[in-house]
């Protein structure tokens, strides 16, 4: 018999909801029942994110380093002007109206700068003048810091210098607190996340120089549950567990004679997605000899 060669099997929002509701002995038949059922489904991608690590939400992001600042966003920061063209990387910007400065970290378009957080809040629509370059642009569009707001957590952070990449620690809140001159600087080997809603990754030492570039595996949210005919952002082996995730969410509203029944399904498929979701690396086990006298 012929299969049928396809593997693009991929629900969108509206079919899990559909087949949550089945599992709870109910049918999606009003507008609040496909609202309430969005609402679910985001709560439970937030409490994956809680639950450990999720291999596929893994991003590896660069940032390019500026001499003596130690901030810098938790994920890219790239703001959009008019021309970016005359400015250097390295440089300070300005805004003329609300005074706030931040440092280009690199300039990825004609159009777009990677930068620093900005100390102050950048106005939209207002001129932006480099401190050594003396150019000038127009800030196009508010600074949009939703991708740095993804970041749950950064995992691992290499500094790469002439080439070479060199690991760099993680100290705890109380660690980097008790470091007695935090703008030592120097090639960074330690970093300190702070999580706030605007996560800040910082250096110690400073950076000495505007060559080296930071390198990091972040774990990033998953992307929320919007229009009915979007797909979520789960891979293929995760469908099984959301959909019964999902169900359990729903019986807890709708159907709660389904609860625990709804709950061990769920904690099973979970469990076993989550367990396939590891590294894997290939280990060895020697024997060790010894000899005694009998």
């Amino acid at each position: 018999m012929a299969t049928s060669g396809s593997t693009d099997f991929e629900p969108d929002v509206a079919e899990y909801v559909e087949e949550a509701f089945e599992r709870c002995g109910l049918e999606v038949r009003t507008g609040y029942d496909l609202k309430t059922a969005r609402r679910s489904i985001n709560l439970m991608l937030a409490d994956w994110a809680n639950r450990g690590l999720n291999q596929w939400t893994i991003e590896e992001t660069s940032i390019s380093l500026a001499t003596d600042v130690g901030n810098y966003p938790g994920g890219t920061l790239t703001i959009t002007v008019g021309a970016s063209g005359s400015f250097s990387v390295a440089e300070t910007i300005t805004g003329s109206s609300s005074a706030a400065t931040a440092t280009i970290t690199s300039l990825p378009s004609a159009t777009s700068m990677a930068i620093t957080l900005p100390v102050g809040t950048f106005t939209n629509g207002e001129t932006l003048t480099g401190a050594t370059s003396a150019a000038t642009t127009t800030l196009s569009a508010a600074v949009d810091f939703s991708s740095v707001r993804n970041t749950i957590d950064i995992l691992s952070a290499v500094v790469t210098r002439d080439g070479t990449d060199y690991g760099i620690g993680r100290l705890s809140r109380d660690e980097y607190l008790n470091i007695p001159k935090k703008t030592q600087s120097g090639r960074p080997s330690q970093f300190y996340l702070d999580r706030l809603i605007t996560p800040v990754l910082k250096l110690w030492p400073v950076p000495d120089g505007d060559t080296d570039i930071v390198k990091f595996d972040r774990l990033v949210r998953i992307d929320d549950a919007d229009d009915y005919t979007n797909t979520v952002s789960v891979p293929f082996r995760f469908y099984p567990c959301f959909a019964a995730g999902l169900a359990y969410y729903l019986s807890i509203k709708r159907a709660p004679d389904r609860i625990q029944l709804l709950k061990g399904l769920y904690e099973e498929e979970l469990t076993r997605a989550m367990t396939e979701d590891r590294d894997k690396a290939s280990f060895s086990i020697t024997p060790g000899l010894s000899y005694g006298r009998i």
